[in-house]
């Protein structure tokens, strides 16, 4: 396996955890995601159209995109404004920029 997709533990805490409604709605999000990426298997295993997959393929990027997105921007106002506060930003603002370089690879 490729390190590259290995998940990362930086053993961290989010300042302001998540409310069960915030939850909620990233794993909907992500549960219909995986629906999508079941759908594309099936659509291989049918042999289906290459173009047709890989359209959806693209929806699949999108939406993850755009839950890493709804992640980074909690991330900020929350995790890297509260270290601004506490003088702590210089380390939150390079942790984030890091992740943004890694997030639009």
């Amino acid at each position: 396996m490729n390190d590259e997709f290995l998940p990362e533990n930086s053993g961290k805490k989010p300042v302001t955890p998540r409310t069960n409604k915030e939850k909620e709605a990233v794993m909907n999000r992500l549960k219909r995601i995986e629906g999508q990426v079941r759908g594309i298997q099936k659509m291989v295993e049918e042999d289906r159209y290459c173009v047709d997959i890989l359209i959806q393929i693209s929806a699949i990027n999108k939406a993850l995109n755009k839950v890493g997105f709804n992640l980074m921007e909690r991330h900020t106002h929350h995790c890297v404004a509260s270290a601004v506060k506490n003088g702590d930003g210089e380390e939150a603002i390079d942790e984030l920029m890091k992740v943004i370089q890694q997030f639009s690879k």
